[in-house]
């Protein structure tokens, strides 16, 4: 499957991709709400204003890819590997992030509200300016984060 047709399918109502393959592919602007990507490998994909809200990403490959300004509400990324990944600016508000792997990533200026972040890595993640109110850091491994600037209440 690539691109094209995933979004031809969603158009035509179908939201299960899951542990579908599209490495290095743009969705840049997509909606994608609501989709099913249970355990999909999208590896350096370009997904720049994404809207992925409610979306099911648990155990979802994204690493290295471009998330700047998606729009990630209440999405479930549970044992998701986001390893490298740019989610500056991105909204995860409500999002379940428990057992992440957020190493490296960028949250720069990212809006994390009451984000569940238990168990995550972000060891060496950029946090600076992100919006922390809320969130759960309970056994989160925090490393090497960059954190000057985040909101943290």
């Amino acid at each position: 499957m690539n691109a094209q047709e995933m979004l031809k399918r969603y158009a035509a109502g179908e939201r299960d991709f899951s542990r579908v393959t599209l490495v290095h592919v743009c969705l840049c602007d997509a909606n994608l709400v609501g989709v099913h990507l249970e355990g999909a490998e999208l590896i350096l994909a370009d997904l720049k204003g994404v809207a992925l809200t409610d979306a099911h990403l648990n155990q979802a490959k994204l690493n290295q890819s471009n998330l700047t300004h998606a729009n990630m509400i209440q999405a479930c990324l549970i044992g998701a590997e986001m390893i490298d990944i740019d989610l500056s600016g991105a909204n995860l508000s409500g999002a379940d992030l428990r057992e992440a792997d957020l190493s490296g990533a960028n949250l720069g200026g990212a809006n994390l509200t009451n984000t569940q972040l238990e168990g995550a890595n972000l060891m060496g993640a950029d946090l600076r300016g992100a919006d922390l109110t809320g969130v759960n850091l309970k056994q989160t491994n925090l490393i090497g984060a960059k954190l000057s600037g985040a909101f943290l209440n």
